[in-house]
């Protein structure tokens, strides 16, 4: 019954972490949707895309003050996707200091809510698993995102854009349903392994923000442009 739940726990991690890339891919971090947007607006994107950037390194180095638990963690990702879904908004309206401000603050606390699943992908993942869920949540994530971007290239950006907010709206309902049982098991476990230590954690960061560099890279200057023509 225990391996039924942490097998559920489990799935709904992944789930809840899938729907939140999804919209961090498909809008803030240079999606299709905000170019979308941009371009219908005859708006010029580099202030824009700066802005994002800047928050989301911004979030990814200083959301370890204040996540320092399962429950804040699963706090700061349900709250931090709804003040996303909020600053998300003023995208259906004229340009204005709200997107700038709105690409800020859901820049900033996406990727906070991105660091904060770490302490689910360890508590409910099996250590020689969790490769495979990082896998599950490329896999998943980028099926959402093409997905997002074939209506708002094809259909409207406006449609997109409610698409990738209705990614939100699910993530959010997957993180709700999230347990954070082990939560004290799992404290004594990470302390005495890491004994404050951040080496490890934060070369396996940096990996990641270097494959997803990459992988993001690919997606928007080689394959989006060669659909393009």
């Amino acid at each position: 019954m225990n391996g039924h739940k942490f097998l559920n726990s489990r799935r709904l991690s992944v789930a809840g972490f899938s729907f939140l890339f999804a919209y961090i891919l498909s809008f803030l971090f240079e999606g299709q949707v905000l170019y979308s947007l941009l371009d219908l607006r005859g708006t010029d994107a580099d202030c824009y895309i700066l802005a994002a950037i800047i928050a989301h390194f911004t979030g990814l180095f200083t959301s370890s003050l204040f996540v320092k638990s399962q429950a804040v963690a699963k706090n700061m990702m349900f709250g931090g996707m709804g003040l996303c879904l909020a600053a998300t908004v003023p995208f259906f309206f004229a340009p204005s200091s709200l997107w700038l401000g709105g690409l800020i603050v859901s820049g900033y606390f996406s990727v906070c809510s991105v660091a904060a699943w770490g302490f689910f992908l360890r508590a409910f993942t099996p250590k020689n698993e969790r490769i495979r869920s990082c896998a599950d949540v490329l896999i998943y994530s980028n099926l959402l995102i093409i997905a997002v971007n074939v209506v708002a290239m094809n259909r409207s950006p406006y449609i997109g854009l409610s698409l990738a907010m209705l990614c939100l709206v699910i993530g959010m309902v997957f993180i709700w349903m999230m347990p954070v049982a082990h939560e004290n098991e799992q404290n004594k476990t990470l302390k005495n392994k890491t004994h404050g230590g951040i080496k490890n954690p934060l070369i396996l960061l940096c990996l990641f923000v270097f494959i997803i560099t990459i992988n993001s890279g690919l997606m928007y200057q080689v394959i989006n442009p060669a659909f393009g023509h």
